[in-house]
């Protein structure tokens, strides 16, 4: 092994490889178990760098000397088999030929398990992602616990190609098709994972057994394997017309979905598209190569940087308060009773479980609201979710109520109702009048000014922004905003609310939209600006698809709303209406009561495209993508000049969690920097080189 990849990964945390014999049951032989372990608790999982490598390989060798063993089994520690490569080095990484050793290493040492003269076992104990699957892969036979709570190819996702054997062996194990749920398809569903029992029905594990008695009764399956009392059958794969179709269907879904933006989703369909054909020695060096290829790439660096956003810096926010300050919450008040009120409800009942009252003028409404909550408990309890004593009692936490006195002793008091400023200091003054003075006021408001909201109250200082995302039980971001008056204990005791709803918290300024709303509707503004001067609904719509969103513009605002989407826009344009013109066109759009663009069978209304026709100074798609882009790094630049945001990150990961910005883009700001955009509008980068890119 290269002395230069050693260095680059030298502050690898090494997982050892231990290896202790086993009498297998049934008078089956002995069985050399290595057993894959980090030295830490579930915590700190199981990674393979090129230390981890070295040393498993010594353990292969090992096992490979000996002749009195019958097979050679692999499991991890408690609750972890492994979850892949060591990526702390990777941003290391400046030469080709050293990505290309990663590769080859990781192949090289997997590969001989599989090649040994007695059958190797690969045991899915706990959590097992990228190479911790493939190095399972290269064995002979692989069993896995029910209770693993996450299986995964996730490299696409994070900008490689599964590149240590899964882009060959997955599909040549279980077929093309299944194969690229797993490589392509699951990775573009924002990550989703496979639980244990989701991985044997794909037929990546041979057997499944219970939790608590998982490696004893693998073994057992072990010894009858050995003695061949069990002989393991697997579906023949189909190498022909189905191989093509899956492959074909998974590229246009790719294209479809990114638009030619992420490569490593197109590099890992080459792959298993190859594999059909290559001997496995070929896809390996095809692995190695694409592995090389990406580890440079910019997509990569924006991808680590998105990961680490997510897992590191939504963990620890930026500028959050003490959390010693924060005040116990033991009940909860909703004000309303439409969708967003009974979501919410909901929510803090599960995450909480404390008493939730919702208050509204009127009965049915109430009842509704009520009724929406309990029957999503239902819908849980339905799907196993929950059990019949867990749905009961969660149902009985959730109350309605028609007068607010039923906040008395309420901890913290969140209201979610119409979205105009007065209406909402007047119900934050009828609040008040029921309330403890420590009692929490949050708002749910997406784009009004906290501070002026609780101006007029007789403790200003308690309230809070508290601006949730649609659908409340699925979007993980939560906009903190704190207004001019708001006190450190509010602050603090909503920072620990928002880690008790599982909610990635951000803390905000209290300024117009706050970080989502503001960037997404300067956006829309510069996109139907285009419109109004004449181009085309459908050209606009195309222009942002290199950037590769979940939705284009015209899709995201019929899903927002019109009505809703043109509030946000008056009340920024109040604030700055150079930067967020009110379109005539727009407005007329809404008060026809369009939900959207688009008829059912997705084309264009023909209402829609004569309120906004008429203009003629039509631009190119090129043209709108350069003026929306060009908009963003004007906002972007000027949030960050006026401390909207304590730093960019921020930013990156507003987006990424709030409006399932691209992670392969790594959220905005890097996606702006390697286009040269930043520095032409804004002046300057908006990260350090290196941060999210290669330079």
């Amino acid at each position: 092994m290269s002395t230069d990849i050693k260095a680059i990964f030298a502050d690898e945390v090494v997982t050892h490889a231990r290896v202790r014999d086993v009498q297998l049951p049934y008078g089956a032989g002995t069985l050399a178990l290595i057993t894959l372990d980090n030295g830490f608790d579930h915590t700190k999982p199981n990674t393979f760098g090129p230390n981890g490598l070295a040393e498993l390989n010594e353990a292969v060798d090992a096992v490979a000397a000996r002749d009195d063993i019958v097979a050679v089994g692999v499991t991890g520690k408690p609750f972890i088999f492994a979850v892949g490569a060591d990526l702390k080095g990777v941003p290391l990484i400046e030469r080709r030929e050293d990505a290309l050793a990663i590769g080859k290493l990781g192949h090289d040492v997997f590969r001989r398990l599989g090649e040994l003269s007695v059958p190797s076992f690969a045991y899915y104990n706990g959590a097992a992602m990228g190479g911790g699957v493939e190095i399972g892969l290269h064995c002979t036979y692989r069993t896995v616990s029910k209770n693993v709570p996450a299986i995964a190819l996730p490299e696409a996702f994070l900008g490689l190609v599964p590149g240590w054997g899964g882009t060959y062996l997955l599909p040549n194990l279980i077929g093309a098709e299944k194969a690229l749920k797993v490589i392509i398809d699951n990775p573009l569903a924002q990550n989703r994972m496979l639980k244990g029992a989701q991985a044997y029905e794909l037929g990546i594990a041979d057997a499944i057994f219970d939790g608590a008695d998982f490696l004893e009764e693998s073994l057992a399956w072990t010894a009858r394997v050995v003695k061949g009392e069990i002989s393991v059958q697997r579906p023949e794969v189909d190498k022909g017309k189905g191989w093509d179709d899956a492959v074909n269907l998974a590229r246009w879904t790719v294209e479809g979905k990114l638009h030619g933006a992420a490569p490593s989703y197109t590099r890992a369909l080459e792959l298993v598209a190859a594999a059909k054909d290559r001997s496995r020695d070929e896809g390996f060096a095809a692995e190695d190569e694409a592995l090389a290829d990406l580890i440079l790439s910019d997509e990569l660096r924006a991808g680590l940087y998105a990961f680490d956003l997510t897992q590191k810096r939504a963990k620890r926010p930026a500028g959050a308060p003490d959390k010693a300050l924060a005040r116990k919450v033991a009940k909860v008040g909703v004000v309303g009773a439409g969708l967003m009120a009974s979501q919410l409800a909901l929510l803090f009942a599960r995450r909480l479980e404390v008493p939730v009252v919702l208050t509204d003028l009127d009965q049915a409404r109430l009842d509704k609201g009520v009724g929406y909550a309990h029957g999503e408990i239902d819908k849980l309890l339905a799907k196993g979710r929950v059990s019949g004593d867990k749905a009961n009692r969660l149902k009985s936490l959730i109350s309605g109520s028609l007068t607010k006195d039923a906040f008395a002793d309420a901890d913290l008091v969140i209201e979610a109702v119409f979205e105009e400023m007065n209406v909402k200091q007047k119900v934050f003054a009828e609040v008040e009048e029921h309330v403890s003075a420590d009692c929490i006021l949050a708002t749910n408001t997406s784009s009004l000014s906290v501070t002026e909201m609780a101006s007029k109250l007789k403790h200003p200082e308690r309230v809070v922004g508290f601006h949730f995302f649609n659908p409340v039980a699925v979007l993980p971001l939560l906009e903190i905003v704190r207004g001019d008056r708001t006190d450190d204990a509010a602050l603090a005791t909503a920072f620990a609310v928002g880690k008790q709803l599982k909610k990635s918290c951000v803390l905000v300024k209290d300024a117009p939209a706050f970080v989502v709303n503001r960037i997404l509707l300067r956006l829309m503004a510069e996109i139907i600006q285009t419109v109004d001067e004449g181009t085309p609904i459908e050209v606009a719509e195309r222009a942002a698809a290199p950037l590769g969103l979940p939705m284009p513009p015209f899709v995201l605002m019929g899903l927002v709303g019109p009505a809703i989407a043109l509030h946000v826009n008056e009340t920024l344009h109040g604030a700055f209406p150079e930067r967020f013109p009110l379109s005539e066109k727009f407005a007329k759009f809404v008060a026809a009561g369009k939900s959207g663009v688009y008829l059912p069978d997705f084309t264009i209304d023909p209402e829609a495209a004569e309120i906004f026709g008429g203009g003629t100074s039509p631009s190119t798609e090129e043209q709108v993508l350069e003026r929306a882009l060009n908009a963003l790094a004007q906002e972007i630049g000027l949030m960050l000049d006026e401390g909207v945001v304590a730093a960019a990150q921020d930013i990156d990961l507003c987006m990424i969690m709030g409006a399932g910005w691209p992670f392969h883009l790594g959220g905005i700001t890097p996606y702006l920097d390697r286009a040269g955009v930043s520095e032409k509008v804004a002046g300057r980068r908006f990260l350090e080189p290196g941060v999210a890119s290669v330079k």
